[in-house]
Formats: structure tokens, C-alpha cells, sequence
């Protein structure tokens, strides 16, 4: 709900309110109240009636998640059903290297090296554009230590963290450690001071104080865990949550929920027979730069290396033999902001409602959002839906933000997450985004008389249609193209702007395989309108085998003997050129059909050998029969400025010029509907 003003906090509303109080009683009737000292005590009830108001105003408001505006008051209610607002989330990059490092004598036949180990925290330095960025590990990795050749007497040892098909992910951020020691009888808190925290990457360790300190590790590690599903009092887990500042705090269990601590460590004693208590926490973690770490593509190692576990006591550090090539396989990437108010608002009784189950499409676009940070739209279609039906298959698409695609990396980890919640023999399949570009051919009428500079009307009108292009109503799955919301918007740009004539185009884009044979299949989602003529459907230019021509794809709907429509909603699609003479030239005559009721092209196969579009993109475009575009299923619906035309023509009607309308039916008449000709321009 909207923030709502439940009393007055208006200073000299109130004030008059006081005044007509006392006026009502018989002693103050005419009272000079303006003129007297009381005017101070009306002043000061009216202050404090002030203050109380506005205290009643908030109190009422920060109660509910959708009216509170105060972070720490919409975490808190969102914490009251068990959602855990997003963090700042690192950029992620894939590399692999090989390390050279010098050994023993070659004559020692023991304690020979095994494995070297790449120490927790700082191992590259990345750059985009002109800054660096630290990337960072929180765990120690191994690689088999292996004998390369021997110089100036020693083994020179190689080791291969990563490789090409399985390299080693970084993360960007600085990376830190900090030791708590559990107090029993004391209401202590374990807060992480830094607000900049990547919780994915939080490591807690719990151990004892009294452990040997030769040669034992540091705890146990536990794990962080969202729900209670599978929770006894022996689990060592624990749960997060974020507090003011943007700070994140660490709760353990409670003897029934988890396990707490101060509890014995079962099995665990200290080389004396102690046994050991759960009463040191040691907590890893990285604080990141959020998006501002995507990009980096470039790599210089900065890590460091020893002969063993690094969190054993006696690890030794181990120096490189040679300078490190750092190879990148993927460059950083999915850094993002800390969750804002409004994500919180709306994924918090959502992912409720799913009770970490999914089952609905809902359930699967809050769930999803919370294990893929990067998503900013995300459609859900099940099996039973598609067409043809596939019945036990999921359908996802997902619009990443900065981005339009997901990576296939980044897709089965979305894929394996969604095993956890996901109910059992129904497969989830991510697909590839489908865009939907809507794009105007805007003719807008001037009056002269009122604006006598169309270049600047023009850039006005370019401005409020980039304005509605991030409405809310598109650049979503599902979003919708209101056409009277355009015209209207248009109009209201300038007094001077008489009227607009707006044509609505809708345009996909499909990539083609060069020099294969292949079968292609778009999917608009809305009607086609039909023209009898043809040129419905147009295209960008193309070569086939066979023919060096440009080719372009248009359509001409089917027909009765009579010459008119055959009431099938279908056509034939043909790939066609224009001669030297501007003739038009059948090159292909059934390349494929068209569906003007599902709004879908199918082209049968062909095998394309270029495209004049960049990228091996043909663009194809068709007139929508409703101007008001729907993004249908897995359609992400976008308003395309940067194709859109906008045309100034003179009223020279309301201008005066013309009286009779005689030259504005010559010259300046716009028509409403498509035009014939061939190619789209």
C-alpha cells in the first residue's frame, strides 16, 4: 500500500485547529489571540501536536512492508517471513594458470613435495578500462605437485590450478577473517562490521580455545542454511541476516533448532584428552565493489603459495620459480548492487508464499531471483503450455540485467540450485531470451504559428518516448505496449503539436547458421494484421546458395479463386529481389508460411550464405492487427527508440496557411495504415 497521512502535519493547520477549539468556549470568544502572549503556548501545542502527528505518521506506516520506507524497518518485516534481503554480490571470472616451484635436492627420495597449495585471499589483480580491481579466494586450493626437470639442483615442480574446461572462479573483492570467542550467559551478538559483504562467500568455522595449537585446524566448517527443512538439534548451521548499516550478523542454533555453542564437540579432544566445546567462531568472507567489478578481462597474479593446508600450523610458504601467465577463460561478470526496497517489497511475500518450494510459476520467478542476483525479469511456462505440450518440463527465460543473454555456465548453475527446491520428475529448460522490439513510425502535425523550430519539438518528443521506453508497463516478460498512452503522450509534449499519426511495427530478430542448411521458426505472440496485398511481413537483406542477389522475405496471405482472403489466417512466405529496373523478381516462391493469428513465421530449409545485417541477424518486422503489443510467455517485451522515426509535417490547417484543406490533403497527408514497399528500412 501507498505511505498514507493518517493525521495533519501541517504547522499552521494545526495551529488554526487550536484556535478555533478555544474560540468555542465562551471565555475566549474574542480573544486577540495574535495580539497576546498565549499566541507563544498556541505555538508551542501546535508544535507539539506537530511532533505527535508525525510520530503517529511514520509509526503507522513503517508497520506494514509495502508503505515503510526506512530499510531497517522493511528488512525487519520482511524478516518476519523468513526473507533474507539479497546482498551485494562479486563479480565472478574464470581462469586457470601453471606455477613453477623450486623443490628439494634431487637426491632426497623423502618429504618430497605433493601438492602446492594457492593460499585463501588476494590471487589476482583485474582491469576494466582504467581501474583494478583485487579478485580473491575464500577456500585454499591444491594441484598435484609434479616433477618438470631439475636446475641448478633442485626439482623445479609445475602445478596447474584449473584448466580450460573446469578453470578456477575468482572473486572480486578483498578478502577477510575475523575470530569471535563465545562468552555462555551473555546476549552476544556476531556482527560483520563491513556493509559490503558478498554473504555467498561467508565461511564460518566454529573450534575450541583450549585446542592444541600444533598442527590443528581451526573448526568445523558450518553451513548457512535458509529454512529449517532437515534441521535437528545436532545440524551445525547456522543463519544470516541483515541488520542497519547494511550489516550482516551470524545466529547459531539453540540446542533444538541447530546446534548451539558451548556445546561439546562430539569426538573431539585435545592431545591431553580434553574434550573440546564449540566456543571460537572464525568467520571468512569477502567484501566486493558490487556491478562496478564486471568487466575485467585482463589478469596479473598477486596470489601466494605453500607446501600444505594453509589453516594446518607449519605450512610453509613456497615462492614461484617464474613469472604466472594468467588465462582467462570467462572475464568477471554478475557482480550486482545490494537488493533496494522495492525488490524486497515484492519478492518477500512471494518467496513466502512459496515456502522454498517450486511448484507455480510464481514460486519459480521469486526462487530464481533469489539463487541468480543478475535477474531482472525472469518468465515461467510450463510444459502443458507450450505447443507442442511437454508435459514434466518447465520453460524458463531470464533477462539478466546489463545483459541479454545467460551464460551456458551460468545456466546450469541456475539449473542445479533449482534441484533443491524444485518437485521431483519435472525438469527445468532455460532457454535463450526471445526479445520482442516494438518500434513507431511517428508522423506528429505542428502548429507553425506556436513553433517555429521542429528540430527542437522533435528532440522534446524523442526525449518522452525514451522516458516511457523504462516505464514499468515494458522491458518485461508479460509487459504490454498501451497505444493510447503513446498518442497521448505525444500530444501532451507541446501546446504547438496539433496531432499525431503513429504506425506500431514489432520486430524479432533471427540469427541464422552461414552456409548450413537449416529451419527457422519466430514466435511474435500477436496478430498479424493482413493486408491482401502482401508486404505484411518484411525483412533485412539476405544471399542464399545458389543466387547472389539481396534477398528479402515478404508474404502474400491466401486466397479464394475470386482474389479474395480464404479466411485460413495463413500465407505464403517467398524470398523475392528488385531488379535494376525497380522490378520486383520471384527468386524462391514458398519459402515458408506465415501465421497471422498466432503471429508466427516458419521457414522451411534454407541455407543462408550471408546477411546485410551485422552479426548474422536477419531483423523481420510485421504490422501488429492491435496496436497494444503484448509480451506473451517467454516474450520480452522492449520499446526500441533507436529504431523508431519521427517525421514533423506543418498544420498548416491550425496554422492558417491552408483554410479549404485543399494543400494539406496534396501535401502533407500522412497515411494510418503500412506502406508497400519491399524491404525493411
Amino acid at each position: 500500500m501507498p505511505f498514507t497521512q493518517y493525521t495533519s502535519l501541517d504547522f499552521d493547520e494545526i495551529k488554526a485547529q487550536i484556535k478555533d477549539y478555544l474560540r468555542a468556549n465562551s471565555n475566549f470568544t474574542d480573544f486577540d489571540f495574535e495580539g497576546s502572549n498565549f499566541s507563544v503556548l498556541i505555538d508551542t501545542l501546535a508544535y507539539n501536536t506537530y511532533i505527535n502527528s508525525f510520530n503517529a505518521n511514520l509509526l503507522a506506516n513503517e508497520s506494514f512492508l509495502d508503505s515503510a520506507t526506512l530499510r531497517e524497518n522493511v528488512i525487519s518485516l520482511a524478516r518476519n517471513i523468513g526473507y533474507v534481503p539479497r546482498s551485494k554480490t562479486a563479480a565472478r571470472a574464470s581462469v586457470w594458470f601453471t606455477v613453477e616451484v623450486e623443490g628439494e635436492d634431487p637426491n632426497v627420495t623423502t618429504d618430497r613435495l605433493k601438492r602446492v597449495y594457492l593460499k585463501p585471499g588476494l590471487v589476482c589483480v583485474g582491469s576494466t578500462g582504467d581501474t583494478s580491481f583485487r579478485f580473491s579466494i575464500v577456500e585454499a586450493h591444491s594441484a598435484p605437485a609434479v616433477i618438470n626437470r631439475i636446475e641448478n639442483g633442485k626439482n623445479i615442480y609445475t602445478a596447474q590450478f584449473g584448466s580450460p574446461e573446469n578453470p578456477l572462479e575468482i572473486i572480486q573483492g578483498t578478502y577477510l577473517s575475523r575470530t569471535f570467542a563465545y562468552v555462555p550467559n551473555q546476549d552476544q551478538r556476531f556482527i560483520l562490521d563491513n556493509s559490503d559483504i558478498d554473504s555467498s562467500t561467508i565461511k564460518v568455522f566454529v573450534g575450541s580455545t583450549d585446542q592444541d595449537d600444533i598442527g590443528a585446524p581451526m573448526g568445523t566448517e558450518w553451513a548457512m542454511v535458509d529454512n529449517i527443512v532437515n534441521v535437528n538439534k545436532n545440524s551445525e548451521i547456522f543463519f544470516l541476516q541483515e541488520i542497519a548499516d547494511e550489516k550482516h550478523e551470524i545466529l547459531f542454533g539453540d540446542g533444538i533448532i541447530g546446534k548451539p555453542l558451548g556445546s561439546t564437540a562430539i569426538g573431539k579432544e585435545n592431545l591431553s584428552g580434553t574434550p573440546l566445546s564449540n566456543d571460537k567462531v572464525t568467520v571468512r568472507y569477502i567484501t566486493c565493489d558490487g556491478v562496478e567489478g564486471n568487466g575485467a578481462s585482463q589478469f596479473d597474479f598477486q596470489g601466494g603459495f605453500m607446501d600444505n593446508d594453509p589453516i594446518i600450523v607449519g605450512a610453509n610458504t613456497i615462492k614461484p620459480f617464474n613469472s604466472i601467465t594468467v588465462n582467462v577463460v570467462r572475464g568477471s561478470g554478475n557482480g550486482a548492487e545490494i537488493e533496494n526496497l522495492s525488490s524486497i517489497k515484492y519478492y518477500a511475500p512471494r518467496l513466502y508464499s512459496s515456502q522454498y518450494r517450486a511448484v507455480t510459476s510464481r514460486d519459480y520467478e521469486a526462487i530464481i531471483e533469489s539463487i541468480y542476483p543478475r535477474t531482472e525479469s525472469v518468465a515461467v511456462v510450463g510444459g502443458e503450455e507450450l505447443d507442442p505440450p511437454k508435459f514434466g518440463n518447465v520453460q524458463i527465460s531470464i533477462k539478466p540485467k546489463n545483459g541479454t543473454y545467460v551464460s551456458d555456465f551460468d545456466k546450469l548453475q541456475i539449473k542445479n540450485k533449482l534441484k533443491s527446491y524444485a518437485v521431483a520428475g519435472i525438469n527445468a529448460d532455460i532457454v535463450d531470451l526471445k526479445i520482442l522490439y516494438v518500434e513507431l513510425h511517428s508522423t506528429v502535425y505542428y502548429n507553425s504559428a506556436f513553433n517555429s523550430n521542429p528540430a527542437e519539438l522533435k528532440s522534446r518528443v524523442s526525449s518522452a518516448l525514451e522516458s516511457y521506453a523504462s516505464s514499468i508497463d515494458i522491458n518485461k516478460f508479460g509487459g504490454r505496449f498501451k497505444y493510447s498512452k503513446i498518442l497521448q503522450l505525444i500530444d501532451r509534449v507541446d501546446d504547438s503539436i496539433t496531432s499525431n499519426i503513429t504506425k506500431v511495427i514489432i520486430r524479432r530478430d533471427m540469427k541464422v547458421l552461414i552456409d548450413q542448411f537449416a529451419q527457422y521458426e519466430l514466435c511474435f505472440g500477436n496478430r498479424f494484421y493482413i493486408n491482401p496485398e502482401g508486404f505484411n511481413i518484411k525483412s533485412t537483406g539476405f544471399t542464399i546458395s545458389g543466387s547472389n542477389d539481396i534477398l528479402f522475405l515478404t508474404d502474400v496471405p491466401n486466397k479464394k479463386p475470386d482474389g479474395s482472403l480464404d479466411g485460413s489466417g495463413k500465407g505464403i512466405l517467398s524470398a523475392i529481389t528488385r531488379s535494376q529496373k525497380n522490378e520486383l523478381k520471384v527468386i524462391v516462391k514458398s519459402v515458408g508460411i506465415v501465421d497471422y493469428v498466432k503471429g508466427e513465421i516458419i521457414i522451411n530449409t534454407l541455407n543462408i550464405t550471408k546477411t546485410v545485417a551485422a552479426n548474422d541477424l536477419i531483423e523481420i518486422q510485421a504490422f501488429p492487427d492491435s496496436n497494444d503489443v503484448l509480451g506473451l510467455k517467454d516474450l520480452y517485451l522492449t520499446f526500441n527508440t533507436s529504431n523508431t522515426t519521427i517525421n514533423m509535417v506543418k498544420d498548416v490547417i491550425a496554422s492558417g496557411e491552408d483554410v479549404s484543406g485543399v494543400v494539406f490533403s496534396r501535401d502533407y497527408y500522412t497515411s494510418s495504415y503500412s506502406n508497400g514497399e519491399l524491404e525493411r528500412k
